[in-house]
């Protein structure tokens, strides 16, 4: 963790401006902060902790620290708070629901919060054909029924991914992500039959080639080559993909890529999983990060933003594909009653506010504030994104593009002191993922912040 330094902002003319959200009082981390991170590093299992902040308290778009300091958060819990921190819609749903009923034999009986949720979520998938929905706690549990409905439908065992995809953590998702090798080492041998192949990463395309005169190589690769070499295509049950990856970089494909991909796998029975746990539920200014790209996915997963911050997942599959037996597969807490009702909740609220039409106003916004700091700073190579989905990679070089770690992670811990909390992505990228309800003086101030810790950087030599 980076050294703690004096508050870049205290008792300034900047912060006395009424507008103004971000309010740092102490250093950061700050002395209640750092008793709770040495209790956390004490007791809690080592994870993935990314900054120094201690949250107690969040509103919209803001957190509060345990020493009073105010953040902007630019990472919304990684993409779960897509209507904003304790949106009283979703308290208050969650406050009547737990004094109702919060738990009755999970799946063996019947609720009509589970299924007036699961009737919502089956008619907002893309496609004309009737939608099922299986409810889950988590992203990866999402992808591990996705993964297993497949196998059941085909009776085969493959499954195709991509080279940078992430999925998830347990061992079946984790069969399919390649976005870090942190996260696969020492976990072999995963479950069987996954196998990747490069993503269309036009800015680092692993074929030296260039969108459009490439052709899209990288997914007709798998007729050219792959299918008629090392894998059989009447063995591969399903080709999973995030429509725009997130871990692995906020990877935002051609616009033809997942229809061409469906020409190619679909003669051969190979089904469609389509990953929206982070790129769904309004992120990019379609429900659907995959609407974007005008194909119908057999299987679509979330998770994160659709509860507002209660865990809560789903599988959404074409009708066609649901189990023909009972106990095929099942869970104890899927569809939690509290969670559907927070989730019913967050789908009222996106509608009533119009978020997706605000992520997709300010998400423009926030991409043009970004381009424009790339005209000033030679250290972004890249900027890219769909609606509030954004990210900027750092590089050393633009020629080159040799990715500049270190100067990401270094502007990151900086922006955290400065009062802006954000997340990295990919090898060298910093991901700009707000509350959908983001208002533009708030992307304002969060650029104004980011600007300010990149040159603090630069001038310590970074």
């Amino acid at each position: 963790m980076s050294a703690t330094v004096a508050p870049p902002h205290v008792a300034g003319k900047e912060n006395s401006q009424s507008k103004r959200q971000v309010k740092i009082l102490t250093p950061v981390p700050g002395p209640k902060a750092r008793e709770i991170m040495e209790r956390d590093a004490k007791y809690l299992m080592t994870s993935t902790k990314s900054g120094p902040v201690v949250a107690e308290k969040g509103e919209g778009v803001v957190i509060t620290d345990v020493d009073g300091n105010t953040f902007l958060d630019f990472a919304a819990g990684v993409g779960v708070l897509n209507t904003g921190h304790c949106h009283p819609d979703v308290v208050q749903a969650v406050k009547k629901q737990t004094d109702r009923l919060m738990h009755f034999a999970g799946t063996d009986f019947y609720y009509d919060v589970q299924a007036t949720l699961a009737e919502r979520l089956a008619k907002s998938a893309p496609g004309t054909d009737a939608k099922k929905v299986f409810f889950t706690n988590s992203g990866a549990e999402s992808v591990e029924a996705a993964l297993k409905m497949a196998r059941w439908d085909t009776g085969r065992s493959i499954t195709l991914g991509l080279i940078g995809a992430f999925h998830g953590r347990t061992m079946g998702a984790l069969t399919m992500t390649a976005s870090r090798p942190v996260q696969r080492r020492k976990f072999n041998a995963f479950v069987g039959g996954g196998t990747h192949i490069p993503a269309p990463y036009c800015y680092r395309c692993p074929y030296k080639m260039e969108y459009p005169s490439c052709g899209l190589y990288c997914i007709k690769i798998l007729d050219e080559l792959y299918f008629n070499s090392v894998l059989p295509p009447e063995d591969v049950a399903a080709f999973i993909a995030e429509p725009v990856m997130g871990e692995g970089g906020y990877v935002v494909p051609p616009k033809d890529y997942l229809a061409t991909a469906q020409k190619i796998l679909k003669p051969h029975g190979i089904l469609h999983i389509d990953d929206e746990v982070q790129a769904g539920m309004g992120r990019t200014g379609k429900m659907w990060a995959v609407e974007h790209f005008g194909v119908v996915p057999d299987i679509l997963t979330t998770a994160k933003a659709l509860g507002s911050g209660i865990p809560i997942g789903a599988a959404i599959f074409d009708a066609k594909l649901d189990y023909t037996v009972q106990g095929a597969h099942s869970n104890t807490f899927g569809g939690n009653l509290v969670a559907c009702a927070a989730a019913n909740a967050t789908l009222d609220i996106m509608d009533r506010e119009k978020l997706l039409a605000n992520a997709s106003k300010q998400g423009a916004y926030l991409k043009k504030r970004m381009e424009e700091l790339m005209v000033k700073y030679v250290q972004i190579g890249d900027v890219r994104g769909l609606g509030l989905m954004v990210a900027t990679e750092f590089v050393k070089d633009r020629r080159t593009k040799e990715p500049a770690t270190a100067f990401r992670d270094a502007v990151e811990q900086e922006a955290y002191r400065r009062g802006l909390i954000l997340l990295g992505c990919g090898k060298s990228a910093i991901r700009y993922i707000p509350p959908l309800i983001v208002q533009e003086s708030q992307i304002d101030e969060a650029v104004e912040i980011l600007e300010a810790s990149m040159n603090a950087v630069l001038k310590s030599g970074g």
